[in-house]
């Protein structure tokens, strides 16, 4: 276990995007050749399944599939997201629980490294929620034998907070690797997380695509941001400079990042997903037909003019 903190701090796995066609059907050759580019940039590995490449709407064929097919592209660490699928309703947290379970076995059959167990929303609510998220992720890694990443998601992507007892609690846990923060645009939350995990030992990790520079400020050591599924090196810069200690290079770093996820994140933030496709298309990670989010809401044409106005801009602004 300690290995693959050591291993994985201070460096940035993309949560990357699944190519698809306009009904959902996954484009594995665009795959395949997104997935051997991405491999070739400044990463510490990659993560699946997650928000961004919309794990939880993949059929279970198709995500063993995606994960087989990061699996060939690299063999750095890659950690799968797990949680509850959406063609699979869980009307009762028992329900829920096993649902994902059998996700995260799923992803100890295919490879993977590590698991990033989606929040319970529902947990929020209940009296003894803090209690039912620890045993949550105690079963996770005792029955699919990988290490576990936290994930405090925000509401709007179906998550809740996590207060900064249940991260001291969740990062006590011989499993756990570390918390990761998804929290949008809340600082305190963020700040309240990243400070609660000081002094374990476990990665304290930035999923925070509109606070990114920020993050790192307040603690965080390692990222796994939707925002590196395009334009890897623009989130690379930001930790290598923090990391390397060049204060003068991350302030233009973050300045060149933060005009990205302004162009990218922002309501409805569901869109993010299709937007971060545009820019993949603009780089030719992706062609334009494997594009498609199928599952997020329709975006009007200026969107995407916005997206590729902003990379145009980017190309032509000094990077350092």
């Amino acid at each position: 276990m300690h290995a693959l903190v050591e291993q994985l701090r201070g460096t940035l796995l993309p949560a990357v995007v699944t190519p698809m066609d306009n009904d959902g059907v996954v484009a594995y050759d665009a795959l395949s050749a997104y997935a051997g580019r991405i491999a070739t940039e400044p990463i510490g590995g990659v993560a699946v399944w997650a928000h961004t490449g919309r794990g939880l709407y993949l059929s279970p064929a198709d995500r063993s599939k995606v994960l087989e097919t990061w699996r060939q592209a690299t063999d750095a660490p890659i950690v799968a997201g797990v949680g509850v699928p959406r063609a699979q309703p869980a009307h009762t947290l028992q329900k829920a629980a096993d649902a994902t379970v059998a996700m995260a076995l799923q992803a100890a059959a295919g490879g993977a490294d590590a698991v990033m167990v989606y929040p319970l929303a529902a947990l929020g609510d209940e009296p003894d929620g803090h209690a039912q998220a620890v045993a949550l992720h105690e079963r996770v890694a005792t029955e699919s034998g990988l290490p576990l990443v936290g994930f405090y998601l925000h509401g709007e992507a179906g998550g809740y907070p996590y207060l900064p007892e249940l991260i001291r609690d969740l990062l006590s846990l011989d499993a756990m690797l570390g918390v990761k923060t998804a929290t949008l645009d809340r600082a305190i939350g963020c700040q309240d997380a990243i400070w609660a995990g000081r002094g374990t030992g476990k990665l304290l990790i930035t999923g925070e695509d509109r606070m990114f520079g920020p993050s790192f400020m307040w603690g965080a050591d390692t990222a796994l941001v939707g925002i590196a599924a395009a334009q890897v090196e623009l989130s690379a810069a930001v930790l290598r400079t923090w990391s390397s200690g060049d204060h003068s290079g991350f302030l233009t770093a973050s300045d060149r990042l933060d005009r990205f996820a302004a162009a990218t994140f922002y309501a409805p933030i569901e869109g993010y997903v299709q937007r971060m496709l545009w820019a993949a298309v603009w780089e030719a990670l992706l062609p334009e037909d494997a594009a498609h989010d199928p599952y997020g809401p329709d975006l009007p044409t200026p969107e995407r003019e916005l997206v590729v106005r902003c990379l145009e801009e980017l190309s032509h602004y000094p990077a350092s």
